[in-house]
């Protein structure tokens, strides 16, 4: 899994909102938060794709971009991160920590648990070799 930018984070957030996207309209429906002109859009985009985080998908001859990541992989991802290198913490954040969040629904707290807890067994694993 890939640890999104800041950046990539606000296009990220339309993609798994409202599915595929094509560059112009994923632009328009950032711009407001990202101020950014169309070419600044697609060239995030580009580097998207060539880190994994989204994929081309062509839709009736017209190039759309997708997430290739889940929210609640980028969450977890996200999360162990932070708990790691700002909390310096071993234990991962107890995915109850999202319960009020917009972005995270009630039925994927269990799933984003998982995940972090399979981060967490991952990075004792590196720890050790």
């Amino acid at each position: 899994m890939v640890k999104p930018s800041d950046f990539e984070l606000k296009l990220l957030r339309h993609l798994w909102q409202r599915g595929r996207l094509s560059a112009r309209e994923l632009h328009d429906a950032s711009a407001a938060e990202t101020r950014w002109s169309y070419s600044a859009t697609r060239k995030t985009l580009e580097r998207m794709v060539e880190k994994g985080l989204v994929r081309i998908e062509a839709f009736h001859g017209l190039n759309t971009y997708a997430a290739s990541q889940s929210k609640i992989e980028t969450l977890a991802v996200l999360a162990s991160a932070f708990a790691r290198d700002v909390l310096d913490l071993d234990a991962p954040l107890p995915a109850a920590a999202f319960a009020g969040s917009k972005l995270v629904s009630p039925g994927e707290i269990a799933e984003l648990e998982a995940l972090l807890e399979q981060l967490s067994d991952a990075a004792k694993g590196e720890d050790k070799v």
